[in-house]
């Protein structure tokens, strides 16, 4: 069973900033592209930033300018930096990798904007 270990949720007040981290295996942190996705109370998850095995990255509309998602080969970990951080945040954030016909989840972390 491959696991990702996600760590960093929390709370914080708007415009605070969290990092949030996910280990992975090396054996899936070099090949796959590994994403965020978060998803609210009664919503669909949904895609937040992706970054490939080469380093090209993806963000949503929603973070573009806010959110920087960044990988450490040596420490096999791929990390979300989150500032300006909007009540509208607020979610489960789950980590995940990926490539053509393997799809995996982290357990997911509580991200709460809130004063």
């Amino acid at each position: 069973q491959v696991r990702l270990v996600e760590s960093g949720g929390g709370l914080v007040q708007p415009g605070g900033s969290l990092r949030l981290s996910c280990a992975a295996p090396g054996s899936i942190f070099f090949r796959d592209t590994m994403g965020w996705y978060r998803q609210a109370p009664g919503k669909q998850r949904e895609l937040v930033s992706s970054i490939t095995s080469g380093g090209n990255t993806a963000y949503a509309d929603s973070v573009k300018g806010r959110f920087t998602i960044s990988r450490d080969n040596a420490k096999t970990t791929v990390y979300l930096q989150m500032n300006n951080l909007l009540p509208e945040d607020t979610a489960v954030y789950y980590c995940n990798a990926r490539r053509p016909g393997f799809d995996t989840w982290g357990q997911g972390t509580q991200v709460t904007v809130s004063s």
